[in-house]
């Protein structure tokens, strides 16, 4: 019986890809951008498999055309760049790399808030450009920013990410709130509340839900309004979730104090958002997973899941994972 075909669409290093060395005909995608979506389609055509990034669209368009395709392997914890349904129709297992990058993407977000309440960006950027030689060097209002110890973080979304950064603000001397769209009983590190109680009392506003057809601009004008005035806002869940021209307004007039943005409606950063206008912004380019560590982990849980398939085996980290009831 001639090899599964597997097509992975981002170089990823040899020892990762290693034990699917022999079980399958692999090919590596060796341009140095993504792929555009003609690219994709003609890469995966004839593929009983493949292994994406989230910069891959895997649409219902794409899948009708293939009749080989036996998974779907992504390196990302979300999976909204794959129409799951369309896969699931299809009896495709998609699979994703959970539980690896909480911590990390935690980290990331706190590192925003405090750079975001403290102006770090602006501050590195006085130094280097010669204006502390040139303005006044102190004074009482130099560069004034806002306490994080002391103050109240709200938390949207306590999954695994959501709970990470509301330890952190526990660490930090932090009074932390929590609200979750599916109802939790209690949870460490916060105190449940209402989401409108959590804007309106909320210093900082961090958000880590799921991108789906619920949340698509959750955080509209009038949430985005409701939030306490001065607050900061920070997102390192995904693009879509946040409405941008309504924080863009809030963040003009004064409402909110700043933001820190590590996920954009758009990616890569349109140069028309009019966020790039904003000094009070801080920007991170979707990085919220970017440790050798992390990204190492989350692509060997992807060739694990592709192991698996081939083996004959369940996938063991399976987002769809009644397509194998219906086998």
């Amino acid at each position: 019986m001639s090899l599964k075909r597997v097509f992975v669409t981002y170089r990823l290093p040899e020892d990762i890809l290693r034990p699917l060395s022999g079980i399958c005909d692999l090919e590596v995608w060796t341009g140095t951008k993504p792929m555009t979506p003609p690219e994709l389609l003609s890469s995966i055509c004839d593929s009983d498999g493949i292994i994406c990034l989230l910069t891959d669209e895997i649409t219902r368009s794409l899948l009708e055309n293939q009749e080989k395709l036996n998974f779907i392997s992504s390196m990302s914890v979300g999976v909204d760049h794959i129409d799951v349904a369309a896969a699931t129709n299809r009896n495709i297992p998609v699979g994703n790399t959970p539980g690896v990058l909480a911590e990390t993407t935690a980290d990331l977000a706190f590192g925003l808030l405090l750079s975001a309440a403290r102006r770090i960006p602006e501050a590195d950027k006085f130094v280097r450009e010669g204006q502390w030689l040139s303005d006044m060097p102190w004074s009482p209002d130099f560069f004034l920013g806002k306490d994080v110890h002391g103050a109240t973080l709200g938390v949207v979304g306590l999954g695994e990410t959501g709970t990470a950064v509301a330890r952190r603000g526990k660490a930090f001397g932090m009074r932390v709130l929590g609200w979750n769209r599916t109802q939790k009983k209690d949870v460490e590190h916060a105190e449940l509340v209402q989401l409108d109680e959590l804007l309106a009392e909320s210093d900082y506003v961090s958000i880590h839900i799921a991108r789906t057809s619920e949340t698509l601009l959750f955080f509209n004008h009038e949430r985005i309004m409701s939030m306490k005035k001065g607050a900061i806002l920070i997102n390192t869940a995904r693009g879509g979730i946040v409405d941008e021209t309504s924080l863009a307004n809030a963040l003009k007039i004064g409402h909110l104090a700043a933001a820190g943005m590590d996920v954009f409606e758009a990616e890569p950063l349109l140069p028309e958002s009019k966020l790039l206008n904003l000094k009070n912004v801080v920007f991170s380019p979707h990085i919220g997973s970017a440790t050798s560590l992390t990204r190492k982990r989350m692509a060997e849980l992807a060739v694990e899941n592709a192991v698996a398939v081939i083996a004959g085996r369940p996938m063991p980290f399976c987002v769809n994972p009644e397509v194998y009831r219906s086998r």
